[in-house]
């Protein structure tokens, strides 16, 4: 190694080649989350992880990254931008009554194959480097509290709606965490700046967000379209409007998304025009064809039944016409009683 090289700190060239990957973002957090995991214990003692399971299965470890990975010393958290270049504004599509509104984060390719990619290249470059040292990489594959190791590291702070938000690039990037066996040397804390400020939770149009900084999971539109697996509520099916996969409602208000960056990562470009979709041709797709085009999506995970769903609620909650209500009908009799259950829904609601 140079001698220029030597004169660079580990911490420093971590995070230079972070950045030669693509990451927009990288800091250096410790492994004691002692606060967060009082907070965690509460929300999941009040339920409000839903279906969620793997949460409480997990319980405290999620907190202790030294138990969850022996002989972990320090986390490299990284970010990534996903705001699509191409895509269509996010207001114009949730009033497009008989359009489709898909989270604009899942809009391009499946954040988990991209994170994991760059952070196991940076992992390798790091070993090139240094050496070999133990390793572990995360991409919201497990029971990892990348928001409070986020915050931790200094990348941001946990927003009033419980997302991550950061003064120059708002809340629309993913995280990703690279659990090392190295003792490296920490990044200091950022301090908040949500103020007064509450918009994110007056927006939220199942009122989600009890209070700040408290999300109950069973409302959210997010958790309802992608993480729950059996019946909508009836009593929150209008609620989701033309949301068919997520809701950036809470993000879309927030003041400090007006310096959210455009991600430079090809794979996030908009893909099967879902930007502009129409609700009837989604409903129209065959399972087969599902799978087809969300290849290598993080739509895909939900599976065709569940895809149908969310989109015969959002098809309930369009205005009435002849071709909606056609292709209500023509899934009346779907073998799929979940499926059935939501076109008959759908259906009373225009009156038909």
């Amino acid at each position: 190694m140079n001698v220029a090289a030597e004169s660079v700190s580990i911490e420093d060239r971590v995070k230079q080649w972070g950045r030669g990957l693509g990451f927009d973002a990288i800091a250096i957090a410790g492994t004691d989350l002692a606060r967060e995991e009082a907070r965690l214990l509460e929300w999941l003692g009040r339920g409000w992880h839903g279906e969620m399971d793997y949460m409480a299965r997990h319980g405290a470890r999620r907190a202790r990254p030294a138990e969850l990975v022996p002989g972990t010393l320090s986390i490299i958290t990284a970010r990534l931008n996903y705001r699509a270049p191409d895509a269509r504004d996010s207001w114009q599509a949730l009033e497009d009554g008989e359009g489709a509104f898909v989270s604009r984060y899942a809009l391009g390719r499946d954040y988990h194959k991209v994170l994991r990619a760059k952070l196991q290249a940076l992992a390798d470059r790091m070993t090139a480097e240094l050496g070999p040292f133990a390793y572990r990489v995360f991409t919201d594959s497990a029971p990892v509290m990348e928001v409070a190791l986020a915050a931790r590291a200094g990348l941001g702070w946990r927003g009033k709606h419980t997302l991550l938000l950061s003064r120059d690039a708002g809340s629309l990037f993913f995280l990703g965490e690279l659990f090392v066996a190295l003792d490296l040397e920490r990044d200091a804390a950022a301090s908040a700046h949500c103020g007064t400020c509450e918009r994110c939770i007056h927006i939220c149009p199942t009122e989600a967000i009890v209070a700040p900084y408290q999300l109950d999971a069973r409302r959210c539109i997010s958790y309802l379209t992608i993480e729950h697996h059996g019946s909508i509520p009836e009593e929150l099916r209008p609620l989701l409007g033309n949301r068919i996969y997520g809701c950036d409602d809470c993000q879309l208000v927030c003041p400090w998304n007006k310096w959210a960056k455009t991600a430079a990562e090809p794979d996030f470009t908009v893909r099967n025009g879902l930007d502009h979709a129409r609700l009837v041709d989604l409903f129209a797709w065959s399972e087969e064809e599902f799978g087809r085009r969300f290849e290598g999506s993080a739509i895909r995970r939900i599976g065709h039944e569940r895809w149908l769903r969310n989109i015969a609620v959002a098809l309930g909650n369009a205005p009435t016409t002849p071709g909606i209500v056609a292709a209500l009908r023509s899934r009346a009799d779907h073998p799929s009683a979940l499926v059935r259950e939501h076109v008959a829904w759908a259906l009373s609601r225009h009156g038909a």
